[in-house]
């Protein structure tokens, strides 16, 4: 699933073409994807003006002139992919409809931006702006892992006598919003802390190191557009890179990077998913 820096990119991709412009069109080809979508979605949204482009954990928010903000989830394997519009010397043609279009953004521009997803996890939804900060996917989200409020004092406050590995702790949305399991695995590499060690007995120091090691990771990420792990592309369709120096993630088997030490990087599973770590530099 796309994690912080896929839905950034994302973002920072569809900000040019779509903020400060109209849905002349908005075509819904099916009743749902992950969960219904809103009533009425088509006429809510066709005429809208888009006023701006955030993020918010991994959900894309369309604030529109209307009122309300249209809230995008990617899912597992959901793209936004633009057409219709000139980089450079490049001009992307309108590609001819594909099966998995679900829904189409047809812009006074004359941009298309389509929402391609293949396994249909993906979801949007409509709400009212105003009280975007109550909606059901937002209300019990933590702090921005680039924001403000996530520093030292917050972290080993929250982490302070939990039993849960440290792992979990970090994937844990109500904690910190937007980070996933590629990058908890490379934070805590390069925190060398074992992901299996409980958070509440890592002490305050190490649990403070975490905050700028999060913040660097996840900005390195951004700047190499994400990381392309089966169906994540950028919203031009390209590959992101930061997959390309990964220290650990999908690395089970694997030299460990760091200089003299002769162990191989393992995989283990933790509620489900892969956690990948050297049991030599991380304790």
């Amino acid at each position: 699933m796309p994690e912080l820096p896929e839905v950034e990119t994302v973002r920072s991709g569809l900000a040019p073409v779509m903020e400060g412009q109209v849905i002349a069109r908005a075509d819904v080809n099916r009743p749902d994807l992950r969960w219904p979508f809103p009533e009425r979605m088509t006429a809510r949204l066709t005429g809208k003006r888009v006023l701006g482009l955030r993020r918010r954990s991994k959900y894309i928010l369309a604030d529109l002139d209307s009122g309300e903000t249209l809230l995008i989830h990617l899912g597992m394997s959901g793209r936004m992919l633009i057409s219709g519009h000139t980089v450079g010397d490049f001009h992307h043609d309108h590609p001819a409809p594909a099966k998995h279009d679900h829904v189409v953004f047809h812009m006074q521009n004359g941009v298309r931006i389509t929402f391609n997803d293949a396994r249909r996890f993906g979801a949007m939804d409509l709400m009212a702006t105003a009280t975007q900060a109550d909606h059901w996917l937002i209300r019990d989200l933590g702090p921005e892992p680039l924001g403000n409020g996530f520093h030292e004092e917050y972290l080993i406050g929250r982490l302070k006598d939990r039993n849960t590995p440290i792992k979990s702790a970090l994937l844990d949305q109500r904690i910190v919003s937007g980070l996933g399991n590629i990058y908890v695995c490379e934070v805590l590499y390069r925190a060398r802390i074992n992901p299996q060690r409980k958070a509440g007995q890592i002490s305050a120091k190490r649990i403070a190191t975490l905050v700028p090691l999060v913040r660097d990771v996840l900005s390195q990420a951004i700047a190499a557009g994400g990381s392309s792990l089966r169906d994540y592309r950028q919203a031009d369709g390209e590959l992101g890179y930061f997959q390309h120096v990964f220290q650990v993630y999908d690395r089970d088997g694997a030299q460990c990077l760091t200089p003299y030490c002769e162990k191989t990087i393992q995989r283990i599973v933790q509620s489900g998913r892969s956690s990948f770590f050297c049991p030599q530099c991380q304790r």
